[in-house]
């Protein structure tokens, strides 16, 4: 499921956390109409600035200035913050380009760093390290090179980013923050054995193993089921003077040790845990425990920290989520419908993936009339069922043999995919399969036509389909 995903892959959300101390900047999406800079909601160039959606930002500078008011260097620093905040990267750029040659602004703030990364998140690796090289040697500080390796770090570019690494060491740019954006790449790529290396090298060279280390290395551990080196590292991280504990350390090792079987272990740690969540964690904490706690067989537990999830005062559709596919985890099939009534009843904002993960509960279970009944449900109720919908209803069909339903299922999915959807290929391969095995070519031609034209599959793909056609059955997408 998605929550344990995200467990499986907390040492990459270690790695982004570190990541963006590299450039002081956060890097989360958030809702580009909700200022969280109290400091800026009286700045109207600001407002202007997040209210405009057009290509370029340009314009709203240049008529910012044409009319004679006030830059300040600070704003522009505290907007660029923002727009990364929402995703907007592109405009975060134009600004950062803007400020070239204008002589008027104080030229304190160095946009280097954070124009590396956007150019590479914006233009590709490539031109960031065209840009990269431009830089004057004499102004290349610790932050551009980190800027350099982080960008490396998110490509999975090993061993550039171990050559950065180096130069840096050279240079005696090599900090925590440094090591700790390596072992995250380290970790996210499955390289393992490189972390201990790096944490010898930290420690004989005197430089600190923070909470961001010992965090990526315990996560490391947690995923290659390695329970002792787990338990023993998890011991020095609580004897560490310098190391405040954390709730999500102990839910790593909790996750470590249901992979390992130990529940009493486990069940432990989440108590502990849970202790040391701060009032401005709670949503998330809660969510991460549901999950856990049904991993762990405890629906008592679930239900538990459901009631402190509702005593926050509001409902999130992701706790829904979390708690119906917990309650689904242990086969609860009747209360993941009774908490799918109650979401339906009061939710403040309509989330397709709530109705979606029903449909995949009743199609995994066989149940293709309840999946039916809630796909039916939504399109009376004025929500239209999307590309996902009908791909989760598609496998259910697939999986109980009921092919005609399945091929009617898998087009609708086609019909109303959107950019970015991706086709589920085994799916897909035994929908075209059964119309090439029943002489329905023309069907599975059609079918595979409006995937490309809809660009969900690549030039040779569809060639690669459209030979297969022709021979007794589809062995592959």
């Amino acid at each position: 499921m998605m929550i344990k995903k995200k467990l499986l892959a907390s040492s990459l959300n270690q790695l982004c956390r570190i990541s963006s101390r590299v450039l002081h900047y956060s890097v989360q999406t958030r809702n580009p109409n909700h200022v969280t800079d109290t400091s800026l909601k009286g700045t109207t160039l600001y407002h202007n600035i997040i209210r405009h959606h057009e290509p370029s930002i340009v314009p709203v500078l240049d008529q910012w200035v044409g009319e004679e008011k006030p830059v300040c260097q600070q704003d522009l620093h505290r907007i660029i913050k923002q727009l990364r905040k929402f995703g907007r990267y592109k405009h975060a750029l134009q600004i950062c380009q803007w400020v070239d040659g204008k002589s008027y602004l104080d030229n304190s703030i160095n946009y280097v760093p954070v124009r590396l990364d956007l150019i590479s998140k914006v233009y590709g690796l490539k031109q960031a390290e065209e840009y990269f090289n431009k830089i004057p040697n004499d102004s290349r500080v610790w932050q551009v090179y980190g800027a350099l390796l982080n960008c490396y770090a998110e490509a999975r570019m090993v061993n550039k980013a171990e050559d950065t690494l180096q130069k840096m060491r050279e240079l005696g740019y090599s900090g925590s923050l440094t090591y700790n954006v390596m072992m995250g790449l380290y970790s996210a790529t499955n390289k393992y054995e490189k972390l201990d290396l790096l944490m010898e090298e930290m420690e004989q060279k005197g430089i600190r193993i923070d909470k961001f280390t010992y965090c990526i290395r315990l996560n490391a551990y947690v995923k290659a089921s390695e329970v002792q080196k787990m338990e023993k590292l998890l011991l020095k991280m609580e004897a560490d003077p310098e190391v405040q504990m954390e709730w999500h350390a102990y839910t790593t090792v909790a996750n470590g040790y249901l992979k390992a079987g130990e529940k009493k272990k486990a069940l432990s740690c989440l108590k502990k845990s849970e202790y040391l969540i701060k009032p401005s964690q709670r949503k998330s904490a809660y969510e991460n425990l549901l999950t856990l706690y049904a991993s762990a067989g405890r629906k008592d537990e679930v239900y538990r920290v459901w009631g402190l999830y509702k005593n926050l005062g509001r409902l999130y559709n992701h706790g829904y989520l979390c708690l119906m596919s917990s309650l689904a985890k242990l086969d609860c099939i009747d209360d993941v419908e009774r908490m799918y009534q109650e979401w339906e009843s009061q939710y403040e904002s309509f989330d397709l993936q709530v109705p979606n993960l029903v449909v995949t509960i009743y199609s995994k279970k066989g149940l293709l009339e309840k999946a039916e009944t809630t796909i039916n449900g939504l399109i009376e109720s004025g929500n239209q069922p999307n590309a996902s919908t009908w791909a989760r209803l598609a496998l259910g069909y697939v999986k109980s043999d009921e092919m005609g339903k399945a091929v009617e299922a898998m087009r609708k999915s086609i019909l109303s995919s959107y950019p970015g959807w991706t086709v589920d290929t085994a799916t897909l391969s035994a929908c075209l399969g059964y119309l090439n095995s029943k002489g329905r070519l023309d069907e599975a031609g059609e079918m595979i036509k409006l995937l490309k034209e809809n660009g969900h599959l690549s030039e040779a793909v569809y060639k690669s389909i459209v030979k297969n056609l022709s021979k007794e059955s589809v062995t592959e997408v």
